[in-house]
């Protein structure tokens, strides 16, 4: 099997670190400024769409469309994951968190759609299926309700095909997906939605019907999505155990440094069965969700640790062990914070697509 060059993985991931090396205040965006009317006044030579953009979007999903996820999702190639339509209907309607914005149509509407896209207006309607595999999988009766519902809920995250978005999984390569019989799993998750750790999915309100129709939807694109060898877009599990178990456990306990922080038998025990395939694989490069924590001293001697949870030029603030928020000005205080993601991020140099590989296969082992 080919191995997939995983040094651009750590590169993303390194990149991804750097930005997150301060914390900064999030403030929450008054009402009035999200709703307000969109403004044609544009400076000379500007982009009209990209003004619209900024004067109405851009509190929520970012001054570059990068978004806030997982409140407020990536915009950029939204084109690919909507059809003009179903854009139009987004800004006019509104959807969970997002307000409407009815008052931005006409001119306004086209420019904003033009920006968000790019200057390539996607087509109104999804390009048609190839005459072969229209006639081994014909996209009627239920599969076509249950399309129109998937595009109306869900292809905002996983794609219009189901085959994963900018935030969501591809499900036609879902585990879930593959065990589901007549909706039996897949009805629970819509219905109720995810909050299992990294995995966050809100819940619909459908009818049986609808999620009937969305079941057969969902099933069809799996199908197709078997027939179109290297039309996939995402890593299988297979593609990351093309290393040497033996090579990585000795990685592990020498050259990386693994050992001085971790064990294989406390705080790794069992993480391959809470995690697989490129989740595993990324947790492991860059462990995002890992707590720094700091110890103040105050100018009275006393000491003070807890979990960081604000840190800039002038602030450190923690969360002590009682669940209360302190913090102090840096000028009037001394702190060390540990932050275990720092070795981590030490070792993306020294990384070669050999130590990954077989680092990996030896984490899949802790099960």
């Amino acid at each position: 099997m080919k191995k997939i060059p995983v040094i651009a993985v750590a590169t993303v991931v390194m990149i991804f670190a750097a930005s997150k090396s301060k914390l900064s205040p999030i403030y929450a965006a008054p009402v009035a400024a999200v709703a307000q009317p969109a403004q044609t006044a544009q400076a000379p030579g500007a982009d009209p769409g990209a003004q619209i953009f900024k004067q109405n979007c851009a509190v929520c999903h970012g001054e570059n469309r990068q978004g806030h996820p997982p409140t407020f999702p990536s915009l950029i190639g939204v084109g690919d994951r909507l059809t003009v339509p179903q854009e139009e209907a987004m800004v006019h309607q509104g959807k969970g968190v997002m307000p409407a914005f009815p008052q931005i149509k006409g001119e306004e509407l086209a420019s904003l759609l033009h920006f968000l896209n790019e200057g390539k207006m996607p087509e109104a309607k999804p390009a048609p299926a190839s005459a072969s595999s229209a006639a081994t999988h014909p996209a009627s009766g239920p599969i076509a309700a249950g399309g129109s519902l998937f595009q109306q809920n869900c292809a905002f995250c996983h794609g219009r095909d189901a085959a994963g978005g900018e935030s969501g999984p591809d499900l036609t390569r879902s585990k879930l997906v593959a065990a589901d019989k007549g909706g039996d799993k897949i009805r629970v998750v819509v219905l109720n939605g995810l909050t299992d750790g990294d995995k966050k999915m809100p819940a619909f309100k459908l009818s049986d019907t609808e999620i009937t129709d969305l079941v057969a939807f969902i099933h069809d694109q799996t199908k197709k999505a078997l027939v179109r060898p290297g039309g996939r877009r995402g890593v299988d599990v297979a593609d990351l155990q093309t290393g040497n178990v033996a090579a990585g456990k000795a990685y592990f306990e020498g050259a990386g440094g693994c050992s001085s922080c971790h064990s294989p038998t406390g705080d790794l025990a069992k993480v391959a069965s809470r995690y697989e395939g490129l989740q595993l694989e990324m947790r492991m490069l860059y462990p995002r969700n890992a707590k720094s924590t700091v110890v103040v001293t105050l100018p009275s001697g006393e000491k003070v640790d807890g979990t960081v949870a604000y840190q800039d030029e002038f602030t450190i603030g923690l969360v002590d062990k009682s669940g209360t928020y302190r913090s102090w000005p840096t000028a009037t205080v001394k702190y060390v914070v540990d932050s275990p993601v720092d070795a981590h991020v030490a070792q993306f140099p020294k990384y070669t697509d050999a130590d990954i590989h077989n680092l990996m296969a030896y984490m899949q082992t802790l099960r």
